[in-house]
Protein backbone atom coordinates (compact mmCIF):
# COMPACT_ATOMS: atom_id res chain seq x y z
CA UNK A 1 0.00 0.00 0.00
CA UNK A 2 1.32 3.42 -0.99
CA UNK A 3 1.54 5.57 2.13
CA UNK A 4 -0.50 8.76 2.21
CA UNK A 5 -0.96 11.19 5.09
CA UNK A 6 -3.87 10.85 7.48
CA UNK A 7 -4.96 14.37 6.56
CA UNK A 8 -5.25 13.32 2.91
CA UNK A 9 -7.19 10.16 3.83
CA UNK A 10 -9.71 11.95 6.04
CA UNK A 11 -10.13 14.98 3.76
CA UNK A 12 -10.64 13.01 0.55
CA UNK A 13 -12.64 10.36 2.35
CA UNK A 14 -15.04 13.09 3.47
CA UNK A 15 -15.05 14.95 0.13
CA UNK A 16 -18.24 13.14 -0.86
CA UNK A 17 -19.88 15.24 1.85
CA UNK A 18 -19.07 18.42 -0.11
CA UNK A 19 -20.84 16.99 -3.15
CA UNK A 20 -23.69 15.88 -0.93
CA UNK A 21 -24.12 19.38 0.54
CA UNK A 22 -23.67 21.20 -2.76
CA UNK A 23 -26.17 19.10 -4.67
CA UNK A 24 -28.97 19.33 -2.11
CA UNK A 25 -28.52 23.11 -1.72
CA UNK A 26 -27.77 24.32 -5.26
CA UNK A 27 -31.30 23.63 -6.49
CA UNK A 28 -32.73 26.14 -3.97
CA UNK A 29 -31.42 28.97 -6.15
CA UNK A 30 -31.50 27.20 -9.51
CA UNK A 31 -35.22 26.37 -9.38
CA UNK A 32 -36.10 30.10 -9.59
CA UNK A 33 -34.63 30.16 -13.11
CA UNK A 34 -35.45 26.58 -14.15
CA UNK A 35 -39.19 27.12 -13.68
CA UNK A 36 -39.17 30.09 -16.07
CA UNK A 37 -36.92 28.65 -18.79
CA UNK A 38 -38.38 25.14 -18.85
CA UNK A 39 -41.93 26.43 -18.17
CA UNK A 40 -42.54 24.18 -15.14
CA UNK A 41 -45.77 24.14 -13.19
CA UNK A 42 -45.72 23.95 -9.37
CA UNK A 43 -46.07 20.14 -9.41
CA UNK A 44 -43.06 19.79 -11.74
CA UNK A 45 -41.03 22.22 -9.64
CA UNK A 46 -41.68 20.08 -6.56
CA UNK A 47 -40.48 16.96 -8.32
CA UNK A 48 -37.30 18.63 -9.61
CA UNK A 49 -36.43 19.71 -6.05
CA UNK A 50 -37.35 16.40 -4.36
CA UNK A 51 -36.03 14.06 -7.08
CA UNK A 52 -32.57 14.11 -5.47
CA UNK A 53 -34.16 12.85 -2.24
CA UNK A 54 -35.81 9.97 -4.16
CA UNK A 55 -32.45 8.99 -5.66
CA UNK A 56 -30.74 9.40 -2.28
CA UNK A 57 -33.18 6.97 -0.66
CA UNK A 58 -32.56 4.38 -3.42
CA UNK A 59 -28.78 4.90 -3.22
CA UNK A 60 -28.67 4.58 0.56
CA UNK A 61 -30.77 1.38 0.57
CA UNK A 62 -28.67 -0.21 -2.18
CA UNK A 63 -25.34 0.62 -0.56
CA UNK A 64 -25.31 -2.19 2.01
CA UNK A 65 -25.15 -4.98 -0.57
CA UNK A 66 -22.25 -3.43 -2.48
CA UNK A 67 -20.50 -2.12 0.65
CA UNK A 68 -19.92 -5.63 2.02
CA UNK A 69 -19.28 -7.21 -1.39
CA UNK A 70 -16.91 -4.77 -3.13
CA UNK A 71 -15.51 -2.70 -0.26
CA UNK A 72 -15.60 0.95 0.72
CA UNK A 73 -12.95 2.39 -1.64
CA UNK A 74 -14.39 0.90 -4.84
CA UNK A 75 -17.87 2.12 -3.92
CA UNK A 76 -16.49 5.64 -3.37
CA UNK A 77 -15.07 5.57 -6.91
CA UNK A 78 -18.45 4.47 -8.29
CA UNK A 79 -20.21 7.22 -6.33
CA UNK A 80 -17.93 9.90 -7.82
CA UNK A 81 -18.74 8.67 -11.36
CA UNK A 82 -22.48 8.70 -10.60
CA UNK A 83 -22.13 12.23 -9.21
CA UNK A 84 -20.36 13.45 -12.36
CA UNK A 85 -22.95 11.87 -14.70
CA UNK A 86 -25.84 13.33 -12.69
CA UNK A 87 -24.28 16.80 -12.43
CA UNK A 88 -23.40 17.13 -16.12
CA UNK A 89 -26.72 15.62 -17.17
CA UNK A 90 -28.60 18.15 -15.00
CA UNK A 91 -26.54 21.05 -16.31
CA UNK A 92 -27.17 20.15 -19.97
CA UNK A 93 -30.78 18.94 -19.56
CA UNK A 94 -32.85 20.26 -22.52
CA UNK A 95 -36.26 19.63 -20.93
CA UNK A 96 -38.12 18.57 -17.79
CA UNK A 97 -37.93 14.76 -18.02
CA UNK A 98 -34.18 14.68 -18.70
CA UNK A 99 -33.63 17.00 -15.76
CA UNK A 100 -35.78 14.80 -13.52
CA UNK A 101 -33.95 11.57 -14.44
CA UNK A 102 -30.47 13.10 -14.09
CA UNK A 103 -31.43 14.61 -10.72
CA UNK A 104 -32.47 11.13 -9.52
CA UNK A 105 -29.10 9.76 -10.74
CA UNK A 106 -27.40 12.56 -8.80
CA UNK A 107 -29.43 11.59 -5.75
CA UNK A 108 -28.21 8.00 -5.97
CA UNK A 109 -24.65 9.33 -5.60
CA UNK A 110 -25.77 11.44 -2.61
CA UNK A 111 -27.41 8.39 -0.98
CA UNK A 112 -24.35 6.19 -1.48
CA UNK A 113 -22.01 8.71 0.14
CA UNK A 114 -24.38 9.39 3.06
CA UNK A 115 -24.39 5.67 3.91
CA UNK A 116 -20.77 4.93 2.97
CA UNK A 117 -18.59 7.77 4.24
CA UNK A 118 -19.51 7.84 7.97
CA UNK A 119 -18.82 4.08 8.22
CA UNK A 120 -15.63 4.33 6.12
CA UNK A 121 -14.15 7.17 8.20
CA UNK A 122 -14.95 5.36 11.46
CA UNK A 123 -13.23 2.21 10.27
CA UNK A 124 -10.07 4.11 9.33
CA UNK A 125 -9.74 6.51 12.28
CA UNK A 126 -8.11 5.62 15.63
CA UNK A 127 -10.62 5.37 18.49
CA UNK A 128 -9.51 8.58 20.23
CA UNK A 129 -10.41 10.77 17.22
CA UNK A 130 -13.47 8.87 15.90
CA UNK A 131 -15.86 11.75 16.50
CA UNK A 132 -13.64 14.49 15.07
CA UNK A 133 -12.82 12.54 11.90
CA UNK A 134 -16.44 11.52 11.31
CA UNK A 135 -17.48 15.15 11.81
CA UNK A 136 -15.27 16.07 8.84
CA UNK A 137 -18.03 14.57 6.68
CA UNK A 138 -20.54 17.06 8.09
CA UNK A 139 -18.01 19.89 7.76
CA UNK A 140 -17.70 19.04 4.06
CA UNK A 141 -21.50 18.98 3.77
CA UNK A 142 -21.67 22.48 5.26
CA UNK A 143 -18.86 23.74 2.99
CA UNK A 144 -20.77 22.29 0.03
CA UNK A 145 -23.97 24.07 1.09
CA UNK A 146 -22.10 27.38 1.53
CA UNK A 147 -20.44 26.94 -1.88
CA UNK A 148 -23.89 26.38 -3.43
CA UNK A 149 -25.27 29.55 -1.81
CA UNK A 150 -22.31 31.63 -3.05
CA UNK A 151 -22.48 30.27 -6.62
CA UNK A 152 -26.27 30.67 -6.72
CA UNK A 153 -25.77 34.35 -5.87
CA UNK A 154 -22.86 34.66 -8.36
CA UNK A 155 -24.68 33.10 -11.33
CA UNK A 156 -27.97 34.85 -10.55
CA UNK A 157 -27.59 37.40 -13.39
CA UNK A 158 -26.78 34.86 -16.15
CA UNK A 159 -29.49 33.42 -18.39
CA UNK A 160 -27.79 29.99 -18.25
CA UNK A 161 -26.86 30.50 -14.60
CA UNK A 162 -28.91 27.53 -13.35
CA UNK A 163 -26.97 25.19 -15.68
CA UNK A 164 -23.71 26.38 -14.12
CA UNK A 165 -25.19 26.01 -10.62
CA UNK A 166 -26.12 22.35 -11.20
CA UNK A 167 -23.25 21.35 -13.51
CA UNK A 168 -20.49 22.76 -11.29
CA UNK A 169 -20.76 19.67 -9.04
CA UNK A 170 -18.96 17.67 -11.75
CA UNK A 171 -15.66 19.38 -10.80
CA UNK A 172 -15.43 18.18 -7.16
CA UNK A 173 -16.80 14.79 -8.38
CA UNK A 174 -13.78 14.50 -10.70
CA UNK A 175 -11.41 15.47 -7.84
CA UNK A 176 -13.01 12.79 -5.63
CA UNK A 177 -12.65 10.23 -8.45
CA UNK A 178 -8.91 10.88 -8.79
CA UNK A 179 -8.33 11.05 -5.02
CA UNK A 180 -10.17 7.77 -4.41
CA UNK A 181 -7.44 5.81 -6.21
CA UNK A 182 -4.96 6.92 -3.52
CA UNK A 183 -7.22 6.13 -0.56
CA UNK A 184 -6.74 2.89 1.42
CA UNK A 185 -9.40 0.23 1.80
CA UNK A 186 -11.06 -0.21 5.18
CA UNK A 187 -8.96 -2.53 7.41
CA UNK A 188 -12.15 -4.27 8.56
CA UNK A 189 -13.09 -5.10 4.97
CA UNK A 190 -9.51 -6.25 4.22
CA UNK A 191 -9.57 -8.65 7.19
CA UNK A 192 -12.96 -9.89 6.06
CA UNK A 193 -11.58 -10.88 2.62
CA UNK A 194 -8.39 -12.41 4.06
CA UNK A 195 -5.89 -9.61 3.38
CA UNK A 196 -4.54 -9.17 6.91
CA UNK A 197 -1.12 -7.85 5.88
CA UNK A 198 -2.76 -5.04 3.93
CA UNK A 199 -5.08 -4.35 6.87
CA UNK A 200 -2.08 -4.12 9.21
CA UNK A 201 -0.32 -1.72 6.83
CA UNK A 202 -3.37 0.57 6.73
CA UNK A 203 -3.68 0.53 10.52
CA UNK A 204 0.04 1.20 10.99
CA UNK A 205 -0.34 4.24 8.74
CA UNK A 206 -3.48 5.66 10.42
CA UNK A 207 -2.16 4.89 13.94
CA UNK A 208 1.23 6.47 13.14
CA UNK A 209 3.20 3.28 13.76
CA UNK A 210 1.71 2.48 17.19
CA UNK A 211 2.16 -1.32 17.07
CA UNK A 212 0.26 -1.96 20.32
CA UNK A 213 -2.77 -0.03 19.08
CA UNK A 214 -2.61 -1.87 15.74
CA UNK A 215 -2.36 -5.30 17.39
CA UNK A 216 -5.31 -4.48 19.63
CA UNK A 217 -7.39 -3.22 16.67
CA UNK A 218 -6.63 -6.34 14.63
CA UNK A 219 -7.55 -8.57 17.55
CA UNK A 220 -10.91 -6.82 17.93
CA UNK A 221 -11.53 -6.90 14.18
CA UNK A 222 -10.78 -10.63 14.01
CA UNK A 223 -13.22 -11.39 16.80
CA UNK A 224 -15.98 -9.51 15.03
CA UNK A 225 -15.07 -10.79 11.54
CA UNK A 226 -15.71 -14.39 12.66
CA UNK A 227 -19.39 -13.55 12.82
CA UNK A 228 -21.47 -14.35 9.77
CA UNK A 229 -22.81 -11.33 7.87
CA UNK A 230 -26.32 -10.68 9.12
CA UNK A 231 -29.52 -9.67 7.38
CA UNK A 232 -32.79 -7.98 8.27
CA UNK A 233 -33.55 -10.56 10.97
CA UNK A 234 -30.30 -9.74 12.80
CA UNK A 235 -30.82 -5.99 12.30
CA UNK A 236 -34.18 -6.14 14.09
CA UNK A 237 -33.04 -8.60 16.76
CA UNK A 238 -33.19 -7.76 20.52
CA UNK A 239 -29.36 -7.47 20.55
CA UNK A 240 -29.30 -4.65 17.98
CA UNK A 241 -32.50 -2.90 19.11
CA UNK A 242 -30.78 -0.16 21.21
CA UNK A 243 -28.45 0.61 18.28
CA UNK A 244 -31.38 0.62 15.84
CA UNK A 245 -33.38 3.00 18.03
CA UNK A 246 -30.34 5.28 18.31
CA UNK A 247 -29.48 5.21 14.58
CA UNK A 248 -33.02 5.56 13.25
CA UNK A 249 -34.01 7.97 16.03
CA UNK A 250 -31.12 10.29 15.21
CA UNK A 251 -31.89 10.05 11.46
CA UNK A 252 -35.56 10.97 11.95
CA UNK A 253 -35.17 13.65 14.63
CA UNK A 254 -32.42 15.41 12.67
CA UNK A 255 -35.07 16.18 10.05
CA UNK A 256 -38.32 16.61 12.01
CA UNK A 257 -36.84 19.26 14.30
CA UNK A 258 -37.18 21.40 11.18
CA UNK A 259 -33.49 21.94 10.45
CA UNK A 260 -33.40 21.60 6.67
CA UNK A 261 -36.69 23.44 6.21
CA UNK A 262 -35.38 26.39 8.20
CA UNK A 263 -32.00 26.36 6.43
CA UNK A 264 -33.27 25.92 2.87
CA UNK A 265 -36.32 28.18 3.24
CA UNK A 266 -34.32 30.85 5.07
CA UNK A 267 -34.67 33.42 2.24
CA UNK A 268 -38.46 32.88 2.25
CA UNK A 269 -38.54 33.28 6.04
CA UNK A 270 -36.41 36.44 5.91
CA UNK A 271 -38.66 38.05 3.28
CA UNK A 272 -41.78 37.14 5.30
CA UNK A 273 -40.43 38.92 8.40
CA UNK A 274 -39.63 42.08 6.50
CA UNK A 275 -36.22 41.71 4.83
CA UNK A 276 -35.69 42.59 1.15
CA UNK A 277 -34.88 39.88 -1.42
CA UNK A 278 -31.21 40.92 -1.86
CA UNK A 279 -30.72 41.09 1.90
CA UNK A 280 -32.38 37.67 2.26
CA UNK A 281 -30.00 36.07 -0.26
CA UNK A 282 -26.96 37.58 1.44
CA UNK A 283 -28.31 36.45 4.82
CA UNK A 284 -28.52 32.93 3.37
CA UNK A 285 -24.77 33.10 2.66
CA UNK A 286 -24.26 34.38 6.21
CA UNK A 287 -26.11 31.36 7.63
CA UNK A 288 -24.01 29.05 5.45
CA UNK A 289 -20.83 30.68 6.81
CA UNK A 290 -22.01 30.21 10.41
CA UNK A 291 -22.77 26.55 9.60
CA UNK A 292 -19.15 25.99 8.59
CA UNK A 293 -17.67 27.82 11.61
CA UNK A 294 -19.74 26.02 14.25
CA UNK A 295 -19.13 22.64 12.57
CA UNK A 296 -15.42 23.24 13.19
CA UNK A 297 -16.35 23.92 16.85
CA UNK A 298 -18.23 20.60 16.85
CA UNK A 299 -15.09 18.82 15.58
CA UNK A 300 -13.13 20.21 18.53
CA UNK A 301 -15.81 19.20 21.06
CA UNK A 302 -16.80 15.84 19.58
CA UNK A 303 -14.35 13.59 21.44
CA UNK A 304 -14.49 15.54 24.72
CA UNK A 305 -18.24 15.81 25.38
CA UNK A 306 -20.74 12.93 25.41
CA UNK A 307 -22.81 12.61 22.23
CA UNK A 308 -26.14 12.47 24.12
CA UNK A 309 -25.30 15.58 26.14
CA UNK A 310 -24.46 17.54 22.98
CA UNK A 311 -27.68 16.40 21.28
CA UNK A 312 -29.84 17.38 24.29
CA UNK A 313 -28.18 20.81 24.59
CA UNK A 314 -28.53 21.34 20.83
CA UNK A 315 -32.24 20.48 20.70
CA UNK A 316 -32.92 22.64 23.78
CA UNK A 317 -31.17 25.65 22.23
CA UNK A 318 -33.03 25.13 18.95
CA UNK A 319 -36.40 24.82 20.68
CA UNK A 320 -35.89 27.99 22.76
CA UNK A 321 -34.78 29.93 19.66
CA UNK A 322 -37.93 28.89 17.81
CA UNK A 323 -40.19 29.82 20.75
CA UNK A 324 -38.62 33.29 21.07
CA UNK A 325 -38.92 33.82 17.31
CA UNK A 326 -42.57 32.70 17.36
CA UNK A 327 -43.29 35.05 20.27
CA UNK A 328 -41.83 38.16 18.63
CA UNK A 329 -43.60 37.38 15.34
CA UNK A 330 -46.90 36.93 17.15
CA UNK A 331 -46.75 40.27 18.99
CA UNK A 332 -44.78 42.41 16.49
CA UNK A 333 -45.26 40.89 13.04
CA UNK A 334 -43.89 43.11 10.25
CA UNK A 335 -42.05 45.45 12.61
CA UNK A 336 -38.32 46.19 12.60
CA UNK A 337 -37.89 44.52 15.98
CA UNK A 338 -39.44 41.30 14.63
CA UNK A 339 -37.15 41.36 11.60
CA UNK A 340 -33.97 41.77 13.66
CA UNK A 341 -34.93 39.40 16.50
CA UNK A 342 -35.99 36.76 13.95
CA UNK A 343 -32.63 37.05 12.18
CA UNK A 344 -30.75 36.63 15.48
CA UNK A 345 -32.92 33.68 16.59
CA UNK A 346 -32.62 31.98 13.20
CA UNK A 347 -28.83 32.35 13.39
CA UNK A 348 -28.73 30.90 16.93
CA UNK A 349 -31.03 28.04 15.86
CA UNK A 350 -28.74 27.18 12.94
CA UNK A 351 -25.63 27.42 15.14
CA UNK A 352 -27.05 24.93 17.68
CA UNK A 353 -28.07 22.58 14.86
CA UNK A 354 -24.76 22.73 12.99
CA UNK A 355 -22.78 22.14 16.19
CA UNK A 356 -24.83 19.16 17.39
CA UNK A 357 -27.53 17.37 15.42
CA UNK A 358 -26.01 17.98 11.98
CA UNK A 359 -22.67 16.18 12.62
CA UNK A 360 -23.55 13.83 15.50
CA UNK A 361 -26.36 12.10 13.58
CA UNK A 362 -23.87 10.90 10.97
CA UNK A 363 -21.30 10.02 13.64
CA UNK A 364 -23.87 7.80 15.40
CA UNK A 365 -25.07 6.20 12.17
CA UNK A 366 -21.48 5.33 11.27
CA UNK A 367 -20.47 3.83 14.62
CA UNK A 368 -23.51 2.40 16.40
CA UNK A 369 -24.20 -0.79 14.37
CA UNK A 370 -22.33 -4.12 14.85
CA UNK A 371 -19.84 -5.04 12.09
CA UNK A 372 -21.81 -7.99 10.69
CA UNK A 373 -24.77 -5.72 9.84
CA UNK A 374 -23.03 -2.33 9.62
CA UNK A 375 -23.62 -1.99 5.89
CA UNK A 376 -27.31 -2.80 6.25
CA UNK A 377 -27.75 -0.63 9.36
CA UNK A 378 -26.06 2.46 7.93
CA UNK A 379 -28.02 2.07 4.68
CA UNK A 380 -31.36 1.83 6.48
CA UNK A 381 -30.58 4.78 8.75
CA UNK A 382 -29.42 6.92 5.81
CA UNK A 383 -32.50 6.02 3.75
CA UNK A 384 -34.71 6.82 6.76
CA UNK A 385 -33.01 10.23 7.02
CA UNK A 386 -33.76 10.97 3.36
CA UNK A 387 -37.38 9.86 3.64
CA UNK A 388 -37.84 12.07 6.73
CA UNK A 389 -36.16 14.93 4.82
CA UNK A 390 -38.61 14.46 1.94
CA UNK A 391 -41.64 14.42 4.25
CA UNK A 392 -40.53 17.60 6.06
CA UNK A 393 -39.59 19.39 2.81
CA UNK A 394 -42.97 18.61 1.26
CA UNK A 395 -45.01 19.55 4.36
CA UNK A 396 -43.18 22.75 5.38
CA UNK A 397 -44.71 25.03 2.67
CA UNK A 398 -48.19 23.66 3.50
CA UNK A 399 -47.63 24.21 7.22
CA UNK A 400 -46.46 27.74 6.50
CA UNK A 401 -49.58 28.42 4.43
CA UNK A 402 -52.09 26.81 6.82
CA UNK A 403 -50.59 27.73 10.22
CA UNK A 404 -48.52 30.84 9.59
CA UNK A 405 -44.85 31.37 10.43
CA UNK A 406 -45.34 31.78 14.19
CA UNK A 407 -47.36 28.58 14.74
CA UNK A 408 -45.07 26.60 12.44
CA UNK A 409 -42.09 27.56 14.61
CA UNK A 410 -44.00 26.64 17.77
CA UNK A 411 -44.72 23.19 16.30
CA UNK A 412 -41.07 22.58 15.51
CA UNK A 413 -40.09 23.94 18.93
CA UNK A 414 -42.33 21.38 20.68
CA UNK A 415 -40.78 18.60 18.58
CA UNK A 416 -37.32 19.79 19.71
CA UNK A 417 -38.24 19.21 23.39
CA UNK A 418 -39.80 15.80 22.62
CA UNK A 419 -36.47 15.06 20.95
CA UNK A 420 -34.57 15.97 24.16
CA UNK A 421 -36.66 13.52 26.20
CA UNK A 422 -36.33 10.69 23.66
CA UNK A 423 -32.56 11.16 23.26
CA UNK A 424 -31.95 11.16 27.02
CA UNK A 425 -34.11 8.07 27.58
CA UNK A 426 -33.41 5.82 24.59
CA UNK A 427 -30.11 6.70 22.84
CA UNK A 428 -26.92 4.80 23.72
CA UNK A 429 -23.64 6.64 24.38
CA UNK A 430 -20.73 5.89 22.02
CA UNK A 431 -18.06 8.51 22.77
CA UNK A 432 -14.56 7.16 23.44
CA UNK A 433 -15.46 3.59 22.47
CA UNK A 434 -14.11 1.53 19.60
CA UNK A 435 -16.61 0.00 17.20
CA UNK A 436 -15.98 -3.37 18.85
CA UNK A 437 -16.50 -1.94 22.37
CA UNK A 438 -19.85 -0.49 21.26
CA UNK A 439 -20.92 -3.93 20.06
CA UNK A 440 -19.72 -5.51 23.33
CA UNK A 441 -21.89 -2.96 25.16
CA UNK A 442 -24.93 -4.11 23.17
CA UNK A 443 -24.26 -7.72 24.19
CA UNK A 444 -23.89 -6.69 27.84
CA UNK A 445 -27.16 -4.71 27.66
CA UNK A 446 -28.99 -7.73 26.20
CA UNK A 447 -27.59 -10.06 28.89
CA UNK A 448 -28.67 -7.63 31.64
CA UNK A 449 -32.16 -7.33 30.12
CA UNK A 450 -32.55 -11.11 29.92
CA UNK A 451 -31.35 -11.50 33.52
CA UNK A 452 -33.80 -8.82 34.67
CA UNK A 453 -36.67 -10.63 32.93
CA UNK A 454 -35.74 -13.89 34.67
CA UNK A 455 -35.53 -12.14 38.06
CA UNK A 456 -38.92 -10.49 37.62
CA UNK A 457 -40.71 -13.55 36.20
CA UNK A 458 -42.91 -15.51 38.63
CA UNK A 459 -41.28 -18.69 39.90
Amino acid sequence: MKKVSNGFIYTFGALGGLLFGYDIASVSGAILFIQKQLHLNSWQQGWVVSSVLIGATLGALGTSKFLDKYGRRKLLIWASIIFAIGALGSGFAPEYWTLLVTRIILGIGVGITSALIPAYLHELAPKKIHGAVATMFQLMVMIGILLAYILNYTFEGMYTGWRWMLGFAALPAFILFVGSFFLPESPRFLVKIGKENEARAVLMNTNKGDKAAVDNSLKEIHEQAKQKTGGWKELFSPLVRPALITGLGAAIFQQIIGSNSVVFYAPTIFTKVGWGVAAALLAHIGIGTINVIVTVVAMLLMDHVDRKKMLCVGATGMGLSLFIMAGILHFNAGGKAAAYVSAICLTVYVAFYACTWAPITWVLIGEVFPLNIRGLGTSLASATNWIADMVVSLTFPSMLSAMGLSNTFITYGIICFICVWFTHKYFIETRGKSLEEIEAGLRKHLAESEAKKLTNSPS
